[in-house]
């Protein structure tokens, strides 16, 4: 299996249909539907992929003029293309997802904060999942209307499900945001300046005695 990125990966499998794509083509249809759950991938990160896709000879490309005289280039995958990105399809093991999730790394660390400045940072989260949820939505409906699109609407409406779901989940923490202030509050009591926090050896405590709970 050839060592690529999984950003090479993805547009190797959007090169596998029967329709010859430009860099332009190939970010409007990642915005359409891949940003939902494997990110955006500027301009410069496409074209630099596709350019050493075409060196190991899995794409090639032409210049097309068009109108207006402005020249697009357009790429297509070849069949070494082809071979190597269905054996990925059906081969190749499953990365474990990475989430980087901004806003809960606020909240684990809010002992740096409040709990109304938290909110605020969780309020603006969920507004970005509910600009999301719409999006996700939209595109989910549109996709229906052309049938080789049916197995990215799958993706598109597990998107949405998704999105609806952290909304949930968002509201929950900020309703959780209140207790956690109060719990911190007792081990903060009593204690000199500065951030409480048990020892190491504690927490190692603590990891046996649920290991062992675990076990049983």
């Amino acid at each position: 299996m050839p060592n690529l990125t999984a950003t090479a990966w993805a547009l190797l499998g959007m090169l596998s249909y029967d329709t010859e794509l430009s860099g332009y083509d190939i970010r409007k249809w990642i915005n359409w539907s891949m940003r939902f759950f494997y990110g955006s991938p500027a301009y410069s990160q496409i074209y630099s992929e596709l350019k050493k896709l075409e060196e190991q000879g899995f794409v090639t490309s032409r210049v097309e003029s068009s109108a207006g005289g402005r020249n697009r280039r357009l790429y297509k995958i070849t069949e070494s293309g082809m071979t190597a990105v269905t054996r990925w399809a059906n081969e190749a093991p499953l990365d474990p997802p990475v989430l980087k999730h901004s806003a809960i790394l606020r909240v684990t660390l809010g002992h740096l904060t409040n709990p109304a400045r938290l909110k605020e940072l969780l309020q603006e989260h969920l507004a970005w999942v509910e600009r999301m949820h719409l999006e996700a939505a939209k595109d989910a409906r549109w996709a229906d209307v052309e049938p080789a699109w049916a197995f990215a609407r799958v993706g598109l409406q597990w998107a949405e499900r998704h999105y609806a779901a952290e909304r949930e989940l968002t509201l929950q923490m900020i309703k959780d945001l209140d207790e956690a202030q109060a719990v911190f509050a007792q081990a903060a009591s009593g204690t000199e300046a500065g951030i409480p926090w048990p020892k190491p050896e504690y927490w190692y405590e603590i990891e046996k005695k649920a290991d062992a709970e675990e076990a049983d």
